[in-house]
């Protein structure tokens, strides 16, 4: 009997976010959070979650207490696409300001996050892994898992909801008025039990926000003191352009015998080149590239980071993406689109897998690297 209690203590000691994992069959247990145990840390201050999304999306919505890093600005280079300190995003130096800046200190647990589609959250995840921060993890779902799991949400979504339907009720009953031989007395009476009706409607709404999980406005830092430890900075999960390069002159040289895979993870205007951003000289792709776009490892059906793992393997088996190769992933900047697929194939279980930090804004500026349109 002692023993089943034990068993029993056991299996419900285990975390909500370990059940969902297995259950999606992921490999690596260590790298995803659920909104359901994430919700238990908003307020921690050994905690900082962290918005990978760009400016004016963490305005109009962002979990409570948490800062912005945008993905596509994490990695720094010049104007021609030179990175000082590759394969690292920023300098060292750079970095510490920079994460300082917002607040984070080296014993807090990171939790990046984006809407949920899962490039921008891995963005920050690879950054601070990169730099060999202890505990990152991704919000599997992002603010959109989050809202899900908000009483507070439902209860606003509702409220607004019969708002929008007084709002219409009240268009149409002021559009009846101005008709020939309406009656004014009636409308007037109903006019005015819409308003009121609105206005109590408001204020429980302004009540209900004060609990959202998700809340509207700007970024309140508190700066803190980050320090990297060179000796800790981890280079396993990232490259630099002369290392993509010697995978692609073997992947020319020996097909899909190759020991290296290279993952396009773009849309196809920007593979073939018809799109480009303004600062980068060329548009194309790496040669012998292997386009995956990364849409086929998010899932928006289910508006989740990441498919499970029997999907995900069924994508990569389809285009040969074995893990007895050395991986690596590269879309515009690297924090993005490139980087949620190293973070799929590391929760396969997928050992040499890296980000190809500064991608093409790197490639496509430097005229020594051959491009393909």
């Amino acid at each position: 009997m002692n023993r089943l209690l034990k068993t029993l203590c056991v299996a419900a000691s285990l975390s909500a976010s370990t059940i969902l994992m297995a259950a999606d069959g992921y490999k690596d247990n260590n790298i995803l959070i659920s909104a359901d145990e994430a919700v238990k840390l908003i307020g921690n201050p050994k905690v900082m979650f962290v918005s990978g999304d760009n400016e004016d999306i963490y305005k109009l919505g962002h979990i409570k207490g948490s800062v912005e890093m945008y993905a596509h600005h994490l990695h720094h280079s010049e104007i021609d696409g030179e990175m000082h300190c590759a394969p690292l995003y920023r300098c060292p130096d750079d970095a510490e300001k920079y994460i300082g800046g917002k607040g984070i200190s080296n014993d807090m647990t990171i939790i990046a996050y984006d809407d949920f589609k899962g490039p921008n959250a891995t963005g920050v995840y690879s950054f601070f892994k990169s730099f060999g921060h202890k505990n990152v993890k991704i919000l599997n779902g992002g603010r959109a898992a989050m809202m899900a799991v908000d009483p507070a949400q439902k209860e606003y979504d509702a409220l607004n909801k019969d708002l929008k339907a007084a709002t219409k009720s009240l268009k149409e009953a002021k559009e009846a008025l101005t008709k020939e031989g309406a009656d004014k007395a009636a409308l007037d009476a109903t006019i005015a039990k819409i308003q009121a009706d609105s206005k109590v409607l408001k204020d429980k709404m302004a009540e209900v926000e004060k609990r959202l999980l998700v809340v509207k406005g700007e970024e309140v830092d508190t700066p803190k003191n980050y320090k990297i430890d060179p000796k800790k900075i981890d280079y396993t999960a990232i490259a630099d352009k002369n290392e993509v390069k010697h995978a692609m002159e073997d992947i020319l040289k020996n097909g899909k015998n190759s020991q290296y895979v290279i993952i396009d993870s773009r849309g196809i205007a920007e593979i073939i080149g018809e799109r480009k951003m303004d600062n980068v000289a060329r548009g194309g792709h790496v040669p012998g590239a292997t386009f995956i776009e990364w849409a086929q490892i998010s899932d928006a059906d289910n508006k989740l980071s990441f498919k499970s793992a029997d999907k995900l393997q069924e994508v990569y088996n389809r285009y040969g993406v074995t893990p007895d190769k050395t991986i690596y992933a590269y879309c515009q900047v690297g924090a993005g689109r490139g980087s949620e697929h190293i973070a799929a194939l590391q929760l396969l279980g997928y050992k040499n897998v890296k980000v190809f930090t500064g991608s093409w804004d790197v490639w496509g500026n430097d005229m020594n690297l051959p491009i393909k349109r």
